[in-house]
Order: C-alpha cells, then structure tokens, then sequence
C-alpha cells in the first residue's frame, strides 16, 4: 500500500505496507473480520482537504468511513487498533521528531474516538514492513535485516 494512503479489506485477506517515520493504523474488528490500515505520514493537516490519507487527523477517520461504507459490516464500536512505525529515522531536534509526533497523534485521535489501541510498535530508528492479516488481525513486523514478529 502506498505512502499517505489506506486499505480496507474483508478476510481472507492481507495488506502490507513499509514505514520510516510514518506510523501505520491498523482497525479491526474481529467479529465481522474486517479491517483496514492507514500510511500516516504527518500528524495535522491544518485544514487540508485534497490529500486525506496523508494526516492522522484526516486518515483515520477517512478509514473508519471507508471500513463502514465499503464492507458495511463493522460497528464503530468493535473496532481495535495496533499502532506502528513512527521510528525517528532523521537526526533532528526533539521539537522536529516526526515520528514520535505521528504517534502522538494517531494516540490522540483514536482515544478522542473511543478506539482502542490493544497493540503497539513505534519508535526506533529503524523502518519496518508491515502485513496485516484480516482473516486473524495478526500483523507481522518485520525490521529489515532484523527480526520477524507479530503484534
């Protein structure tokens, strides 16, 4: 899946997606086995309306009506999240750490929501490939040249 974008999808299904300093929001619910994954690649969108995957402010609930209105049979009220990405893959000042402002973010948004975060893989300063398994709601975390695990 593309940067600054998102997926849905109903099982059997995966969806995969490569992060830096984006972090990676993954919905699910488990009863109706659907679910989706937003690339969020900066925390606000200051108003911006043409390019709605690319902020958490605007992607998470751009997913959530995707989730709703595509498959149709999710609750708002079932839904889960896992959390990851968001490493720091830039020397830069703390004020200017992209990554942890888009984990607060995502955190922010999703809590404002009512959704819960049930899993977590932020920070670091390395990438990470993501696939997300709507048949279980597994996501399998692989660190380039490192380890494979689940979330």
């Amino acid at each position: 899946m593309p940067i600054g974008r998102w997926a849905v999808a109903a099982a059997p299904a995966q969806i995969r997606t490569l992060l830096g300093s984006c972090a990676g929001v993954i919905l699910y619910d488990r009863l109706a086995r659907i679910g989706g994954v937003a690339h969020v690649v900066l925390p606000d969108s200051r108003g911006a309306v043409d390019h709605p995957g690319k902020f958490a402010d605007t992607a998470i609930p751009a997913l959530i009506t995707d989730l709703e209105r595509k498959l149709g049979r999710t609750s708002r009220g079932r839904l889960t999240a896992k959390v990851a990405g968001g490493a720091s893959m830039f020397q830069t000042g703390a004020s200017t750490n992209i990554g942890r402002m888009n984990n607060d973010a995502v955190e922010l948004i999703l809590a404002g929501l009512g959704i819960p975060v049930v899993a977590r893989d932020v920070g670091g300063d390395t990438g990470r490939r993501l696939t997300f398994d709507t048949l279980s709601g597994i996501v399998s975390i692989k660190i380039p040249g490192g380890a494979d695990y689940q979330i």
